[in-house]
């Protein structure tokens, strides 16, 4: 495929060698795990995962400890990352303005992102609030990106689809990613956080969003159990996406989403689909096979 052949918005975004951009997530494959892995074992994971040659690492956040205890050391593990020889960004989670406050103090991280929801059920599971205040609370977000050089990512979990009862259709989807292109957002990753989405979901709505918001970046934040992976990838990239959230090994999965059958995008899946499509991805084979391996040391037995 060349550039001619791409979606418009493929084109705003990248007229570089690598036209995907893989976002690897160690901040979701950790946050779930109840026993806590050692801030030295996090730091060395992910400096591992800097030499890979993703676009961006999504490595912490900066919420509440009771919420998120196994993420209580984000700060500590920032200061032990080797970000000097590197290209790629770093990028934090944030539950509200306070959090965003706190992350912004820190010039090594480029992304600020935050969970917004079409699902009331799910952000009061999640970071106990409603659409209505997470909206507001995604306006303070953005001034307090904007006044800091930090550029937001908003996710919208629930994009595909609702288990929790909450009228949910492609309509809805559709109303509030135009809501936080007004706001000024210029990030979406679509998010499947509970392995739902259907292929014909996600190619209507990747269509849709990528045609009518040439200068916004949609992406695929998609947690799988494995059922129906190549067909959803395949419905996601043929109609524009060039934005994948991973996690090696399929790691992780939302903890408050209550299914442990459901982990995130396994990373070598991804690459394998990528490679098959012969898609340039700027991935380091050998460094990719050492942070690989050095999952098995950092997290524990009962992940696997």
């Amino acid at each position: 495929m060349n550039n001619e052949q791409l979606p418009i918005a493929v084109h705003y975004f990248f007229n570089i060698e690598f036209m995907i951009k893989i976002i690897e997530a160690p901040r979701d494959a950790m946050q779930g795990v109840k026993e806590f892995i050692p801030t030295d074992l996090k730091i060395s994971y992910i400096n591992s995962l800097l030499k890979v040659g993703f676009d961006t690492i999504d490595f912490g956040s900066f919420v509440s400890p009771k919420a998120i205890p196994q993420l209580r050391d984000t700060a500590e593990v920032l200061a032990g990352l080797q970000i000097s020889d590197t290209n790629t960004k770093l990028l934090a989670i944030v539950g509200n303005a306070r959090g965003a406050n706190d992350a912004v103090n820190f010039e090594e991280i480029d992304y600020i992102g935050f969970p917004f929801s079409i699902s009331e059920t799910f952000l009061k599971r999640n970071i106990n609030s409603s659409i209505e205040k997470s909206t507001k609370q995604l306006d303070e977000i953005i001034n307090i990106c904007d006044k800091n050089n930090k550029i937001p990512v908003i996710y919208i979990s629930m994009a595909f689809g609702n288990p929790y009862g909450d009228k949910w259709n492609n309509e809805i989807t559709a109303k509030y990613s135009e809501q936080l292109y007004k706001q000024g957002v210029k990030i979406i990753a679509l998010s499947d956080t509970v392995g739902s989405a259907k292929k014909e979901d996600i190619s209507l709505i990747f269509n849709e969003m990528t045609q009518k918001y040439d200068n916004v970046e949609f992406g695929l934040h998609l947690h799988t159990n494995g059922k129906h992976l190549s067909e959803n990838l395949e419905a996601a990239y043929s109609n524009g996406c060039r934005r994948f959230d991973t996690a090696i090994r399929g790691l992780g999965g939302c903890p408050m989403a209550d299914d442990d059958l459901t982990g995130n995008l396994p990373t070598e899946k991804l690459l394998e689909f990528l490679e098959n499509k012969g898609v340039k991805t700027g991935i380091n084979g050998e460094s990719f096979t050492l942070a690989q391996n050095k999952v098995f040391s950092t997290f524990p037995q009962s992940c696997f």
